[in-house]
């Protein structure tokens, strides 16, 4: 399906998925990167080498989810935006996702977004928490939202320009 669509399937999305109870222990990155093509940015980036180093360049990374803390550098580091962040800890009634952003302006905190699907479907609103955008990410900031649990797994952008400010 990923090739004919460019939407992975929910079975390519359960080998790529951290277990249950990773996600229940805090932020874990999900790497949806399923292609061999010569990339190796996240594993050169994560400074607790919880995407290990690539045997050849062309490798899918390889992912040890209980070395991850969540940081999201691997998220500003990834140029196919194939890396997230999800934190199912976050609150009883939300989870919070941080997402690779590059378009301008920048959202803000407290601003109430579009929460979109990987197929490129509106499901949602999500609320912008935090936006991290430091000269060392390269122009890729990573955006935080908050959505409601049953669309934590599902959203992968986000429509800035929404409703306003919650």
């Amino acid at each position: 399906m990923l090739k004919k669509t460019g939407v992975a399937t929910p079975e390519e999305l359960a080998n790529v998925l951290p277990s249950e109870g990773r996600l229940n222990r805090g932020a874990v990155a999900v790497l949806e990167c399923f292609q061999n093509i010569p990339c190796n940015p996240c594993a050169t980036s994560c400074p607790r080498h919880a995407i290990q180093e690539f045997v050849d360049i062309n490798d899918i990374p390889s992912f040890d989810g209980d070395l991850c803390n969540g940081c999201a550098i691997c998220v500003a580091n990834c140029p196919g935006l194939a890396i997230f962040v999800i934190d199912e800890t976050y609150s009883p009634d939300e989870t919070l996702v941080k997402l690779p952003y590059e378009f301008t302006p920048l959202p803000a905190s407290g601003d109430v977004v579009v929460a979109v699907s990987r197929a490129g479907d509106e499901i949602g609103h999500a609320r912008v928490v935090r936006v991290q955008n430091p000269p060392v990410f390269d122009r890729t900031a990573v955006v935080h939202v908050a959505v409601p649990k049953a669309l934590g797994h599902e959203i992968r952008f986000i429509k800035a320009g929404g409703p306003s400010r919650a």
